[in-house]
C-alpha cells in the first residue's frame, strides 16, 4: 500500500508532459520448445500491475506510463526472468519471454488451492507443497505412491502383504486420513478413483475407495502440487484431506531415455524398469508429448518358517514347500506398461484446445496365508486336525450322505496321517482327501490385471479484460480382474479346478466441467463453475468354479475358490449415480496489499444422497516483508461410492485367538444380515477443517509452519466383526454369497463414529549463499494425532478404535541434503518415523498394544555426468539396512511373519540401484 501511495503521489506532482503513457505486450513462450506458456503472471513490480498470460502465451499490460520499467515474468517450474521495457507515449512496446525450465522449491507458483492467478508458496493462503519431478525420482523406487512418501510431510503408504486387493493398489494416507479423502488432479481436471476397495488396508484405509496413482509414471510429470488443506468448496466431494495435483510435461521438443534397475540387499525383488519421454511440435503454437514407462520387479520374501511346517518336515512330509511355506513380502509385478499424452494447441492467441489421457496395465501377484494338510479347516479336515477330510464320491452323486463308499477314517497322530488308512483312500476311487492333490498343503497366489485408461479434451480461452474460460469433458475407467491359482473350490472335489478367474471390478467416471474467471483488478479476481459427473461400478461376475456350491458341500467341504471366492451372479451387478455441482470462488488482496482473503462456496446433489453445501474463508497478512501468517477454515463432506454401498468381499484372515485361519466377510450395508446388528442405508461424511500457520520468506532460507483440525462426523468406514449364526448363513446364501457357509464372521460399512485429527506440518529450505548454490538443505516434519470422539459401541468395538488411532506414527520428520562437488552431485536423506502399533496386523501372545519402536533410515545417491547429455547415478534406499523390530516369537512362528507388516517405511531392508539418464534437446519454430 505504501508503494501505490507513493506512485499516486509521483503522478499527482508530476507535469502534464509526463503523463504520456503506452502499452507493453508480447509473448511468453518456452525456451525449450517456443510453445505458448499460459497462466504466466507478468508484473511490473515497481508499479504493482500485473497480468496474466493467455492460452498462447500473449499479454498485455495498458496505461504504463513513459519510461523504462522492469518487467518480471513467474510460472510454475520455470526460471523467474526480468526485462527493461521502454514505454513511449501513445505507443506499444513488444517484449517477449523465452523462459527455462529450473527446479522448485518454497518461492515457486502454484495453481492448487485457489482458482486466482497462480501465486507463489509463501504467498499461499493455504499450506501447499510443490515438488518438482527430479526431486521426486531422486530414489530407487518407480511407483509414484512410494517416491511421494519421503518428500510430503504428513504422507504415509506401506507395503501390503496378504492384504487382497490392497496388495494389488496400495492405499496411501495424507494427513492420517484415508485415501479416499484425498483428491486427485491429472493438470487440474479431476482423476478417476481406481476399482480397488481396500478390504484390509491396515485399518486406518479399511473400506476406502482411493485413486490408483500408481498409473502415472514420474517421467511424465513436470512437479506435483499437494495441497495440505480441506478443499471440498472449491473441487468436491472427497477433498477432506487435501488434493493433489500431477502436473504433466507440455515440452514440444526435445526427450528422454531412463533405466533403472536394483535389488534388494537380501538378493530379492530385482527391478528393471525404462521409461522415455519425447516432445514434438503440432504447427507453430501446439505441442504434443509422449511418456511411456516398463517394467517388471521380482517379489521379495523375508518370512521364516512357520511352526506347522517346521513340524511336517520333522515328520517326514517333504513336499511342504521351503524354505518358508508363506510368503510375507512385496508381490511380484509383471508388464508394468504406462503410457501417457499431453497435448495442446493454441489457436486465434488467446484460446486453446488441449487433451491428455493414458493407458496403463499391469499384473500383481501375491500370496496368501498357508494351508496346513492336516489342519486347514472344509478342506483337509473337518475336525481341527483329529483326522482328515475324506470325501465319499457316491455320497457327492446321489446327494445323501450315509456313507455309500465306506471310506475310511485317517487319523492324524504326531503330524502323521494314519499311512495304512490313507494308502485305502488313495487307492479307492470312490474316496479321496485333498492331500491326494496337495501332499504338503497349498498357499493361494491371489493378484489381478489392471487395466487403467482415461482421456481428457477442452477448450480454453479469455480476452484481454481478464476474463477467462474454460470447458472440458473427460472418461476415465479402472478394472482389476482378479485371478486365484494354486487352490481349490473344495466342495468340487476331485473334479476342482486349482486356478480360477474370480471375476472383476469396474470404476467408470464422466466429468463434464465448465469453468470463468474474471480478474476484475490485480486485487480481486472472481471465479466459478459448473459441474455434473457421472460414476458407475461394475461388478462382473467369475467363473462358475469360483462360485457355485458342489456336491462335496454337504459333506463339510467348502465352496467357492479357497482363499478369495468368486463373484457369483446374483453378486455381480452394475451400479451408478449422477451429481451436479455450481460453484463460485472470490479471491481478495494480493500485489502489494498485506491483506488476501479468499471465499469459496460449493453446492452439490447427488443422486443417491441429495445434496450438500460446502464452504470456504482462508487469509493471509503479512507482518513484515519476511513473515507472513495465514489461517483458513472448511466444511466438507465425502459421499460413499456406489461400490462402497454394494460390492462385499470374502477375506480369510488369521484368528490369533483360536490360532487359525477364519473366512471372515464384508456385507453391503443393507443386507438383511447387516439389518440386523444396525446396518442401513449409508450418508456422506461430513468435515470441518481449521488451519492456521506462519510463513517466513528470508531469501535463502525459507520456513513454513501450519497447524491443522479435521473434525469428521458421520465417518464411513467397516464395523467391529461379527459372529454368524446358522440362520444368517442361511440369509446371505439367498442374497447370493455363495461361500457363506464357510464363513465364520462377517462386518459392514457404517456411519456410526466421529473423529478428530489435528498435527503439525513444517517444511523449510534453506541454500547458504556463501555456496553458491552448490549445497542446500530442506527439512520436512509431520505430527498427527486421530482421536475418536464419538461412536457406537454396538458397531463399533476398541480394536477398530486403536486401528484409527495408532496405527501410524505420531511423528515423522526428514533432514535432507544435496551437495555438489566438482563434477559430483550428492543426495543425502535422514527420515526418522516414531513409534507405532501394530493394530490390525497379525499379533500373536496379546502384544498388540506394544508399540514398536521408531527407526532412522539414510537414504543416498550420488550422480555425476558421463557426457554433456548423459547422468549416471547408484543409490540406497535405506541405506544400512534398517528393518523394524521383529515380531515376538509366538507372531514369527505360528504365520511366519519375522517383522510386522504394517511397519510406516517397510519390512524388506536396504535396496541398492543405479539409473542412467539420457537427454536431447532441440529447438522449434
Amino acid at each position: 500500500m505504501l508503494k501505490r501511495a507513493l506512485v499516486m503521489f509521483a503522478i499527482l506532482f508530476t507535469p502534464a508532459a509526463a503523463y504520456a503513457q503506452g502499452t507493453i505486450e508480447g509473448r511468453v513462450t518456452s525456451a525449450r520448445g517456443g510453445s505458448g506458456l499460459s497462466s504466466a503472471r507478468v508484473a511490473i513490480p515497481a508499479l504493482d500491475i500485473s497480468v496474466g498470460s493467455g492460452a498462447g502465451g500473449a499479454y498485455m499490460i495498458p496505461d504504463v506510463p513513459a519510461g523504462n520499467h522492469v518487467v518480471e515474468v513467474r510460472l510454475i517450474g520455470y526460471a523467474v526472468q526480468t526485462q527493461t521495457a521502454t514505454v513511449v507515449d501513445g505507443q506499444s512496446v513488444t517484449v517477449d519471454f523465452a523462459l527455462s525450465l529450473s527446479a522448485i522449491n518454497l518461492g515457486e507458483l502454484v495453481v492448487v488451492g485457489s482458482r486466482a492467478q497462480p501465486r507463489t508458496v509463501t504467498e499461499s493462503m493455504v499450506p501447499v507443497d510443490v515438488i518438482p519431478v527430479s526431486e521426486i525420482t531422486r530414489q530407487g523406487e518407480t511407483n509414484i505412491d512410494f517416491l511421494l512418501r519421503t518428500v510430503v510431510p504428513s504422507y504415509n503408504v506401506r507395503t501390503e502383504p496378504i492384504s487382497d486387493a490392497a496388495t494389488i493398489t496400495r492405499p496411501a494416507n495424507l494427513r492420517g486420513l484415508a485415501a479416499d479423502h484425498t483428491m486427485v488432479l491429472i493438470n487440474g481436471k479431476r482423476r478417476h478413483r481406481g476399482s480397488i476397495i481396500t478390504w484390509l488396508g491396515a485399518g486406518l484405509s479399511d473400506g476406502s475407495q482411493g485413486v490408483d496413482i500408481g498409473s502415472i509414471p514420474g517421467i511424465a510429470l513436470r512437479q506435483v502440487e499437494v495441497l495440505r488443506d480441506g478443499a471440498s468448496a472449491q473441487y468436491g466431494s472427497d477433498a477432506i484431506a487435501g488434493v493433489m495435483n500431477f502436473i504433466l510435461k507440455d515440452d514440444r521438443s526435445g526427450g528422454a531415455l531412463e533405466m533403472k534397475s536394483g535389488s534388494y540387499y537380501e538378493g530379492d525383488g530385482d527391478m528393471l524398469t525404462v521409461s522415455g519421454n519425447v516432445g514434438i511440435p503440432l504447427g507453430s503454437t501446439g505441442f504434443a508429448n509422449f511418456s511411456v514407462e516398463y517394467g517388471n520387479q521380482n517379489p521379495t520374501d523375508r518370512a521364516v518358517q512357520r511352526d506347522d511346517a517346521i513340524a511336517l518336515r520333522a515328520a517326514g512330509n517333504t513336499a511342504v514347500r521351503q524354505p518358508s511355506a508363506q510368503i510375507w513380502g512385496s508381490p511380484e509385478v509383471n508388464d508394468d506398461l504406462k503410457l501417457w499424452l499431453n497435448t495442446g494447441y493454441t489457436f486465434n492467441d488467446d484460446e486453446q484446445f488441449y487433451a491428455f489421457g493414458n493407458l496403463s496395465t499391469k499384473e500383481v501377484d501375491g500370496g496368501f496365508f498357508f494351508r496346513n494338510p492336516n489342519t486347514r479347516g472344509s478342506v483337509f479336515s473337518g475336525d481341527g486336525g483329529e483326522s482328515l477330510l475324506i470325501g465319499d464320491v457316491l455320497d457327492a452323486r446321489d446327494g445323501v450322505v450315509d456313507g455309500s463308499a465306506n471310506c475310511p477314517e485317517v487319523r492324524i497322530t504326531n503330524n502323521v496321517p494314519d499311512p495304512v488308512a490313507l494308502a485305502r483312500v488313495f487307492a479307492d476311487p470312490n474316496c479321496f482327501s485333498f492331500q491326494e492333490m496337495f501332499p504338503g498343503g497349498f498357499t493361494p497366489q491371489f493378484g489381478g490385471n489392471v487395466t487403467d485408461w482415461s482421456f481428457v479434451s477442452g477448450v480454453k480461452g479469455g480476452n484481454d479484460s481478464g476474463f477467462t474460460w474454460d470447458a472440458s469433458a473427460s472418461f476415465g475407467n479402472h478394472t482389476t480382474d482378479f485371478f486365484i491359482y494354486n487352490t481349490v473350490n473344495a466342495a468340487l472335489g476331485p473334479e476342482t479346478p486349482t486356478d480360477f478367474d474370480a471375476g472383476l471390478y469396474t470404476q467408470q467416471e464422466f466429468n463434464l466441467n465448465f469453468d470463468v474467471a474474471y480478474e476484475a483488478s490485480d486485487q480481486v479476481h472472481i471465479a466459478g463453475g459448473l459441474e455434473r459427473r457421472e460414476e458407475r461400478f461394475i461388478i462382473g461376475q467369475g467363473q462358475d468354479e469360483s462360485w457355485r456350491i458342489g456336491p462335496y458341500a454337504q459333506q463339510g467341504f467348502s465352496s467357492s475358490s479357497n482363499g478369495f471366492p468368486g463373484f457369483s451372479p446374483i453378486a455381480a451387478g452394475d451400479w451408478d449415480r449422477q451429481n451436479v455441482a455450481i460453484y463460485g470462488d472470490v479471491h481478495l488482496g494480493g500485489g502489494e496489499s498485506p491483506w488476501t482473503v479468499g471465499a469459496a462456496l460449493r453446492w452439490e446433489d447427488f443422486s443417491d444422497f441429495g445434496s450438500q453445501l460446502t464452504g470456504k474463508v482462508s487469509s493471509r497478512i503479512e507482518v513484515s516483508d519476511k513473515l507472513a501468517l495465514r489461517a483458513g477454515g472448511s466444511t466438507g463432506f465425502r459421499a460413499p461410492t456406489p461400490g462402497q454401498q454394494n460390492a462385499f468381499n470374502i477375506s480369510t484372515v488369521f484368528d490369533a485367538t483360536i490360532g487359525d485361519l477364519v473366512n471372515r466377510g464384508t456385507i453391503p450395508s443393507t443386507s438383511g444380515v447387516a439389518a440386523l446388528r444396525g446396518g442401513r442405508q449409508l450418508s456422506p461424511e461430513k468435515a470441518f477443517s481449521l488451519t492456521a500457520g506462519a510463513v517466513l520468506d528470508a531469501d535463502a532460507f525459507k520456513f513454513t509452519m501450519d497447524y491443522y483440525r479435521i473434525a469428521i462426523s458421520d465417518r464411513f468406514s467397516q464395523t467391529k466383526t461379527f459372529s454368524l449364526t446358522d440362520d444368517e448363513v442361511t440369509r446371505l446364501l439367498t442374497e447370493g454369497i455363495t461361500s457363506a457357509a464357510n464363513l465364520a464372521e462377517f462386518r459392514f460399512f457404517t456411519n456410526d463414529f466421529s473423529t478428530r485429527t489435528q498435527g503439525i506440518d513444517i517444511v523449510a529450505n534453506y541454500s547458504p549463499p556463501s555456496r553458491g548454490g552448490a549445497t542446500s538443505f530442506s527439512a520436512l516434519f509431520n505430527y498427527n494425532g486421530t482421536k475418536v470422539t464419538d461412536f457406537n459401541p454396538e458397531v463399533v468395538d476398541e480394536d477398530r478404535l486403536d486401528q484409527l488411532e495408532r496405527s501410524i506414527p505420531s511423528w515423522r520428520g526428514s533432514l535432507n541434503v544435496a551437495h555438489t562437488l566438482g563434477g559430483v552431485r550428492a543426495f543425502l536423506r535422514g527420515t526418522y518415523f516414531d513409534s507405532w502399533v501394530d493394530v490390525g496386523g497379525v499379533v500373536i501372545g496379546g502384544v498388540e498394544d506394544t508399540p514398536f519402536p521408531g527407526r532412522l533410515i539414510v537414504d543416498l545417491e550420488l550422480s555425476t555426468s558421463l557426457t554433456a547429455d548423459t547422468e549416471i547415478a547408484i543409490g540406497a534406499n535405506n541405506l544400512f539396512d534398517t528393518y523394524p523390530a521383529r515380531n515376538e516369537t509366538g507372531t514369527a512362528g505360528s504365520v511366519g511373519l519375522l517383522y510386522p507388516e504394517s511397519s510406516p517405511f517397510g519390512f524388506n531392508g536396504g535396496y541398492y540401484y543405479v539409473r542412467v539418464n539420457y537427454r536431447w534437446s532441440w529447438l522449434t519454430n
